[in-house]
């Protein structure tokens, strides 16, 4: 297949795209119900452009237009929360956050009906029910698709420290797995939701892309889902690791990040200061850690090789770019990573919630702690 690298040649730089995925809950138990039908329906042609499918009935998409900077894209954000917390009181359904359901059982999951996901559902079966999971992508458009090759291999190298952060998922199927990211562990059942490797070129990153599709692995680009990849549809980076946050202030503070490590890593290539040759032992080491253990574990910086605790290679992950989000007027967000470092994320509210009060407490918390406004 050919695809056109122009893609990537955008006018504007480092503009980002929002994708949220959204629980659909019964408003009483905070149960998932199957709504994604009724939702796409009742909603008008206009907020129909920015919901989507998910691959179950109990899940809904939310895209943001192309924004220029991390203010518009949170804006948008919430307004999209916003406009399906009122179709919700309408359809009898609240929105709910969190990297996994807590109790929802994948043989009771309903699969959407569309050509793509009914690919997806007959390649992977019985699995396909398990993913009963909700990630937050990032897009971040970059100036050509050689530095997007480059960018990707050098940005890997944080996907440990920005996992940690994110984390807030530690219950499926009624069960506290013990992971701070359980939604990294039912997705990683896929295929193709690994870290990549480090790619040469531009071109050589296509050949793997035109083989899978040669093979039949994949129809299109898009059933490639790794961590990080570039986005063929869109000319961007798109960020694939982090649970989805209930916070709007969290979910600023990951796209303003993404958005300067993005930034800083382009001028580190422009600068011919780029180390794009990382482990992936070291790396999956790293993912395994964020997804299981707190900010005190202990790990390798796949860049450097030096051993340093999750809350250092946090701290070293801001230092690498505040630079950065000073050129973008977001250096406000290093308090959120601070707090975050501090008073843990949403994952240790969650066990909060469920330790204090239970499960079915912990249900209705996840949808009626939902932030529609910073």
């Amino acid at each position: 297949m050919n695809y056109n690298k122009n893609i990537f040649n955008h006018k504007n730089q480092y503009t980002i795209g929002v994708e949220e995925e959204y629980m659909i809950c019964d408003p009483s138990s905070g149960n998932l119900i199957n709504k994604a039908d009724e939702i796409l329906d009742y909603a008008n042609n206009s907020l129909k452009k920015r919901l989507s499918y998910e691959l179950i009935c109990s899940e809904i998409e939310s895209n943001t237009s192309i924004c220029s900077n991390s203010n518009e894209a949170i804006e948008q954000v919430s307004y999209l929360r916003s406009k399906l917390k009122e179709i919700g009181q309408k359809l009898d359904f609240k929105i709910g956050i969190s990297g996994t359901h807590p109790t929802a059982s994948p043989l009771d999951q309903k699969f959407v009906n569309t050509e793509g996901y009914n690919w997806v559902a007959d390649q992977l079966n019985y699995y396909a029910k398990n993913n009963i999971t909700f990630a937050l992508h990032i897009h971040v458009a970059v100036p050509n698709s050689e530095l997007s090759i480059k960018a990707v291999n050098a940005l890997r190298r944080w996907i440990p420290p920005l996992l940690a952060l994110s984390t807030n998922s530690p219950f499926f199927n009624g069960i506290q797995t013990g992971m701070r990211s359980s939604r990294t562990f039912q997705f990683g059942s896929f295929p193709r939701t690994n870290i990549p490797e480090k790619f040469n070129s531009y071109e050589h990153f296509l050949s793997i892309v035109n083989s899978f599709v040669e093979t039949k692995t994949i129809e299109k680009p898009r059933q490639i889902w790794w961590k990080i990849r570039p986005h063929l549809d869109y000319g961007t980076i798109e960020f694939r690791m982090i649970d989805v946050q209930r916070s709007l202030k969290k979910t600023h503070m990951f796209i303003a990040l993404l958005q300067a490590l993005t930034h800083k890593t382009i001028e580190d290539s422009l600068a011919d200061n780029l180390n794009e040759n990382l482990s992936l032992e070291i790396l999956n080491d790293g993912l395994w850690k964020a997804s299981r253990f707190n900010f005190d574990c202990l790990l390798i910086d796949s860049s450097d090789n030096e051993n340093l605790s999750m809350h250092t290679f946090v701290n070293k992950m801001m230092n690498y770019c505040e630079e950065s989000l000073a050129y973008f007027n977001n250096q406000d967000i290093i308090d959120d990573v601070n707090d975050i470092l501090i008073n843990g994320s949403e994952c240790d509210d969650q066990i909060q919630i469920y330790e204090n009060n239970g499960m079915n407490s912990l249900k209705k918390y996840l949808m009626n702690n939902v932030s529609y406004k910073l």
